[in-house]
């Protein structure tokens, strides 16, 4: 297929509350280096900051971001800061709080509910702005999420935050958390390679709500973190020769074709891979193509 001249329009949209954004978006974590967070080696900062303006120039109105995705020299919320403000109408960035890493990099105890302010305003100095488009809470293990996302709906009562989402939740939480505020979106691990009924029962809840499902390491798969898998499924392969695409591509391509409501955010630093992503945005998948790349989705674990 086609990339150069392929938009991210060609995904069509969807609407996270008032916000309007197309459903292939940019995820931020490989900015800052080979791989994300300590892993890997930093990247040109340069190059980075290219990326993140070719993915405006693209068509992108949705960037994923966090104060935690820094490596050794880079810090992700910065390169967005330092490369695109003053930002354009338009752009939605959302945040994630709750993890926290310390300045080696370190993976320290996740916030208090009372700690969550200071990961706001954190997030806002970084970016340089006076409140935030979206906030997931990350839930990191805990049983509850009221009283954290509690503190998150102070904040959007404040001002601080225009909309609320969640991450890493049970479908047990999105009940919770929308008896205290709206919930405009859920950010949870789902891959073609990752077979889950749990997410599988999320996906199923949010697309009746009209909420909107934003997967993470659909792309990355096994591999997380660490950068995109090279381990295709055969049904991948076969895929992506049949249109001339890349098994990222389908991989992609596979994620919007879950529902309406899913927004892809792939992530990376490279910006011929960028433009790629992209134009996944535009690929469409046969039923029978489909139905292939489920069935090898069910003999994965």
């Amino acid at each position: 297929m086609t990339s150069e001249t392929i938009t991210a329009d060609a995904a069509g949209t969807f609407r996270l509350g008032d916000l309007s954004v197309s459903r292939v978006g940019f995820g931020a974590m490989r900015l800052t280096g080979s791989a994300a967070f300590h892993h890997g080696t930093p990247s040109d900062r340069n190059r980075s900051i290219a990326v993140l303006r070719k993915a405006v120039e693209l068509g992108v109105d949705h960037i994923d971001t966090a104060a935690f995705y820094f490596s050794a020299l880079r810090s992700a919320n910065e390169l967005i800061n330092s490369a695109l403000a003053p930002y354009p109408d338009g752009l939605v960035i959302a945040t994630k709080v709750g993890p926290f890493r310390d300045y080696a990099g370190d993976w320290g105890t996740s916030a208090r509910p009372d700690q969550l302010r200071g990961h706001v305003e954190e997030n806002l100095r970084q970016l340089g702005r006076d409140h935030l488009d979206l906030v997931y809470l990350r839930r990191m293990g805990q049983d509850s999420i009221a009283e954290h996302f509690g503190a998150l709906a102070e904040l959007r009562e404040a001002g601080l935050v225009r909309h609320l989402g969640i991450s890493a939740v049970e479908p047990r939480h999105l009940a919770e958390a929308q008896a205290i505020a709206p919930v405009v979106c859920v950010q949870n691990r789902y891959a073609l390679d990752r077979s889950d009924p749990e997410a599988d029962e999320m996906l199923r809840r949010c697309g009746e709500q009209g909420i909107g499902f934003v997967p993470f390491y659909a792309v990355a798969g096994e591999a997380a973190e660490r950068g995109a898998t090279a381990a295709h499924d055969d049904a991948v392969l076969a895929v992506a020769r049949a249109h001339g695409a890349s098994p990222a591509q389908v991989r992609i391509a596979w994620t919007l074709h879950q529902g309406p409501n899913v927004l892809a955010i792939p992530g990376t630093g490279n910006p011929d891979h960028l433009t790629e992503n992209v134009a996944a945005g535009s690929l469409r998948l046969t039923p029978d193509e489909l139905a292939r790349l489920n069935g090898a989705r069910e003999h994965t674990g």
